[in-house]
């Protein structure tokens, strides 16, 4: 006798493959397809704009729950200050020109100040927001403030994880995918208009499906400043998804850090079909090969990027996180919104060195995005602190008293 197959079973059979049918045909005919061309129909700029209006009307639910609550009086004040006195050396002025003890206190509370609120860790750790944005780095406290609210949280999870994470989960899959086999197959050409002609096509149609998976609503200013050939492009790095933001617009030979496992392997797939450069950040050689950059006199094509918090925080704290945690954070959070501006080209002025240069192109990004523009670098989160920043407030010390003595000369 042959197998016996219940009713039940091949309708659900039938059902699941009716399913992925329809699902496959939606990813090709609304997203994959119009992505390959560079076509968009305007739904994430829907997308956003209702949840928008979504968000604007949870704060203003918050706002009213949270003033009834204080009407209620079931609100607690907690304000605590606590000052150090202040030595002479915080005024800038002592009354002796050498080291003197009531110096320490100004040092103390240095050091406190910076243990309790620095500048470095603050600048990689994601900010609060001041509205709820219905994802869980908000405030928790937010969601239990009325039924209302639970329940659309709750919806906004069920949205996010059900329907969303799985839907950027696959096009991930298939932008990676393609990026990996066309790029190996366009790197066993030979080298020539067709094969970089070939890259670029396969490059950009592959991150632009990457893009659709992570829902990224992107807004190109000044794109008659686009870097060109034979230039150089430089950004602000805040994610690993800067490649993805700036080569969804245009093809670029990167230069990037050397990684391990599946993005390496990725790496080594992308340098067959396009000359990038992967370098390792602990060799000293490697650093100075890329250092070069700034020294050889091309052209420089500054380029900023800025992220709305709002939808989703696309900044990567690498120290806190895994690459796997990370992008699960992205790919459930609602969209990637950024903005991305292109500013005119710079070159060397004469009598300006290497890095006098690099600083003058940090400065003009940091304030085209509206960034803060800081001396270090984003290796001090990890590493120890370097020679330079000690001998930096030895300095300043130095100059305090020795600016003292000059006073009292002149008095």
């Amino acid at each position: 006798m042959g197998p016996f197959y219940f009713p039940f079973d091949n309708l659900l059979c039938m059902l699941l493959g009716i399913s992925f049918t329809v699902w496959i045909t939606l990813l090709l005919v609304f997203i994959i397809v119009p992505a390959i061309f560079g076509v968009s129909f305007g739904i994430r700029r829907l997308y956003m704009k209702t949840l928008l209006k979504i968000f604007e009307w949870a704060t203003l639910r918050i706002e009213r729950g949270m003033t009834e609550i204080r009407r209620s009086g079931s609100n607690r004040d907690l304000d605590g200050a606590a000052t150090l006195s202040s030595s002479p050396l915080a005024s800038g002025s002592s009354s002796s020109s050498e080291f003197e003890m009531s110096d320490i206190f100004y040092f103390c509370r240095r050091g406190l100040e910076s243990i309790v609120d620095d500048e470095v860790t603050k600048r990689f750790s994601a900010e609060e927001l001041e509205s709820w944005n219905l994802l869980t780095r908000s405030n928790y406290n937010f969601q239990h403030i009325s039924t209302r609210l639970t329940v659309l949280w709750g919806l906004g999870v069920f949205i996010r994880y059900g329907f969303l994470l799985p839907l950027r989960v696959t096009l991930a899959f298939t932008g990676v995918s393609c990026l990996v086999v066309l790029t190996t197959l366009v790197g066993y050409l030979p080298s020539g208009r067709v094969k970089n002609f070939l890259s670029e096509t396969a490059h950009l149609m592959c991150y632009r499906i990457c893009v659709r998976a992570l829902t990224a609503i992107i807004t190109y200013h000044h794109s008659e400043n686009k870097p060109k050939n034979g230039g150089i492009c430089v950004a602000n790095h805040t994610s690993p998804i800067d490649v993805i933001i700036l080569a969804s617009d245009g093809c670029y030979a990167m230069v990037g850090q050397t990684h391990g496992g599946l993005m390496g392997f990725i790496q080594r797939a992308m340098v067959r079909a396009c000359p990038h450069i992967w370098f390792e950040r602990s060799e000293v050689k490697d650093r100075h090969l890329v250092a070069k950059s700034f020294e050889i006199g091309c052209t420089v094509y500054p380029v900023a990027i800025k992220y709305d918090p709002r939808f989703g925080e696309a900044f990567w704290n690498s120290s806190k996180y895994g690459m796997v945690n990370y992008l699960l954070r992205m790919m459930s959070s609602w969209a990637i919104v950024c903005s991305v501006w292109y500013l005119p080209p710079m070159s060397r002025e004469e009598g300006e060195d290497a890095v006098q240069f690099a600083n003058r192109v940090k400065a003009a990004i940091a304030r085209q995005g509206g960034l803060v523009d800081m001396l270090w670098d984003g290796g001090l989160k990890r590493g120890k602190v370097k020679d330079t920043f000690k001998e930096e407030q030895q300095k300043l010390y130095s100059k305090i008293l020795v600016g003292t003595q000059e006073d009292r000369s002149r008095s």
